[in-house]
């Protein structure tokens, strides 16, 4: 009977030590030459998002369902489209990008979420179509079929089904985030927004943009540049996240 017991523990921990991990692309926006949002007491959003996103990429590295990579792992300059491939090659389930908020009005405050526009998405979606290299990347061997078959109206299909799931999966995470944030930090919108951001554009790789806070605001600045404040912050990102992952088990299996 003991040996038995302990055949099924060996098991467990055998199943569990390779059972697939969710893999979060965390992107610190800006970097390099690209400062971001400067505040009035000379706090630049680059040092904030870097801050930051290796604070909730340590957290996730900690979870053994997760695994969390840094788009940029220095204080250097990468562009957009190079975040989304450096998210690509990692088979990224998700991509996370921090940033700081700045605005003319002073006196805003609080963090939001951003998810990807439709206008953006049929945009992208036309972009992709064009170009039978990405089709590929975007939709591994599927790609190689569609585009050997060269039929535009089945790529368009499977590519508007793969953009539809990548909005759908983006907003629910950014609600999960959004409510891990309030009443732990202050937020400006309770709901996701949906703008037409360059960094969101990855239609094979659900994304959120975090705006962390408004780096403007002299009060939140300070704030920003609290490692107290930014532990909050990470946590809550990361709460969402493992909220959102609990809540739909058999997310990322798709990789």
């Amino acid at each position: 009977m003991k040996k038995l017991i302990t055949f099924f523990m060996l098991l467990l921990l055998c199943s569990s030590a390779y059972a697939a991990k969710v893999v979060i692309a965390v992107d610190a926006g800006h970097g390099g030459k690209d400062s971001g949002a400067i505040g009035k007491n000379k706090l630049y959003e680059k040092t904030v998002t870097f801050s930051i996103a290796k604070k909730l990429t340590n957290l996730l590295n900690k979870d053994p369902n997760f695994k969390g990579v840094l788009t940029r792992t220095s204080d250097n300059f990468i562009s957009v489209s190079q975040r989304s491939e450096i998210a690509r090659k990692n088979k990224a389930n998700l991509l996370v990008s921090i940033h700081a908020d700045a605005a003319p009005n002073r006196n805003a405050s609080g963090a939001s979420i951003w998810v990807l526009s439709t206008k953006r998405a049929d945009t992208e979606l036309g972009r992709w179509l064009e170009q039978d290299e990405k089709q590929s990347q975007l939709l591994g061997g599927a790609g190689d079929v569609l585009s050997d078959d060269h039929d535009p109206h089945l790529s368009q299909a499977v590519l508007d089904l793969q953009f539809s799931y990548s909005q759908q999966v983006g907003y629910e995470l950014a609600k999960q985030v959004l409510k891990e944030m309030k009443g732990t930090i202050k937020l400006h919108k309770s709901a996701p927004e949906h703008a037409s951001l360059g960094v969101l554009r990855s239609p094979d790789i659900p994304s959120i943009l975090v705006e962390v806070g408004f780096i403007s605001n002299q009060n939140e600045e300070s704030l920003l540049g609290s490692n107290d404040h930014q532990d909050k912050i990470a946590k809550t990102i990361y709460q969402g996240i493992k909220n959102y992952v609990k809540q739909n088990p058999k997310f990322g299996e798709q990789h």
